[in-house]
């Protein structure tokens, strides 16, 4: 099996409900799609959202970074080694993380179907099912109550409520979450680095004396606040989760030998796909801590391609997949079976990507 072509295409989706956090708005999936393909026949398939507040990848970006310098490193490359071209791919650009995640997970696509073994056996893993939570965006306490009632009504245990927008105004939100959620459903926030360390002291002891009982705090204060990071972590009666702190192995390596959190969210786009986001599981799985598996606003390739990585990992004991579900409708045909909460993995080979919506028109690099 021998890489021949790479091609790329936009995928579409609309939101059920605008997507709301401290950081963004946004009320469509609109992603990049990368197809490899091979002389067999076989194709991967791969995914990155253009995530400019946060991985600085825009879409001109990273369809820029894979057609003059993914593309060519891998061309023409035989598949069966496939720590060879994951080096190539890594060294072909610094940063544009989302770019080389999309070939990354292709590449592991590719190198499951040649070997007839779902990705996540590949990795080692057994567990074949998970549950996520949802999201509930930042907004007035009454929107972001009735966010919640549909949550419930759908099945959802589990809801990661966004805040760190007008901080005056968090605790009312999540009295008026949890006031709908009831006491027997799983709330942890996300700040996306809304506070200031002082201040995230003060909205979570605030929460935590009203009885509010948030499982975690993700990100409370900015990514690049490593001591503000810690300053929390040491003080906050709630568990401290990093997030947009980490990007790379080594990021999550400072984190966790300073203790700057107690939890660390592995994301593919921020740390370049299934590779090195295997390579902070690791780190994890030394010190004790535990992860989360999260996603940006992807659809389901990408989403897909995370769910091999938290079926194949113990030490991913949180899981926050719920980009399929936030969709009007599912473009990506195979994968993974998101039915609400309930997540379950495909045991086809490779990744289990069969094909998107026809309205996805790819072009060769």
């Amino acid at each position: 099996m021998r890489i021949t072509r790479v091609r790329l295409g936009r995928l579409s989706a609309p939101l059920r409900v605008p997507f709301t956090t401290a950081l963004r708005s946004v009320t469509s999936i609109e992603d990049v799609v990368v197809q490899v393909c091979t002389d067999t026949g076989a194709v991967g398939y791969g995914e990155a959202p253009p995530t400019g507040v946060i991985t600085g990848d825009t879409t001109g970006a990273i369809t820029g970074a894979i057609t003059d310098h993914i593309a060519p490193v891998i061309m023409g490359r035989p598949m069966d080694d496939l720590n060879t071209l994951l080096t190539r791919v890594n060294a072909s650009i610094v940063h544009n993380s989302s770019a080389k995640a999309a070939i990354d997970m292709a590449l592991w696509d590719l190198y499951g179907q040649l070997h007839g073994i779902p990705v996540y056996q590949l990795l080692g893993g057994g567990r074949r099912t998970l549950t996520t939570d949802i999201t509930i965006s930042v907004n007035d306490p009454d929107q972001m109550a009735a966010d919640t009632r549909n949550a419930i009504e759908r099945g959802y245990t589990c809801l990661k409520t966004k805040v760190g927008k007008d901080a005056a105004m968090d605790v009312a939100r999540l009295r008026a979450v949890r006031a709908q959620a009831g006491p027997d459903v799983t709330i942890r926030i996300d700040a996306n680095q809304g506070w200031t360390p002082a201040q995230a002291v003060r909205i979570l002891d605030a929460m935590q004396d009203e009885g509010l009982d948030i499982e975690l705090v993700e990100q409370p204060v900015a990514a690049a606040d490593l001591t503000g990071l810690k300053f929390v972590t040491d003080r906050s009666p709630v568990p401290v989760m990093a997030d947009e702190a980490v990007f790379t192995p080594s990021d999550a390596l400072a984190i966790m030998q300073q203790h700057a959190a107690d939890l660390v969210n592995i994301k593919l786009m921020k740390c370049g796909g299934l590779s090195n986001a295997l390579k902070i599981a690791s780190f994890a799985e030394i010190y004790g801590v535990e992860c989360m598996i999260g996603c940006m606003l992807e659809a389901k390739i990408a989403v897909n391609a995370a769910v091999h990585l938290a079926c194949a990992r113990s030490v991913i004991t949180k899981v926050d997949l719920d980009g399929p579900v936030l969709c009007t409708h599912d473009p990506v045909h195979g994968g993974a079976v998101f039915d609400e909460q309930a997540i379950t993995v495909s045991d086809a080979p490779g990744l289990g990507i069969a094909g998107v919506d026809d309205d996805v028109v790819f072009t060769d690099c």
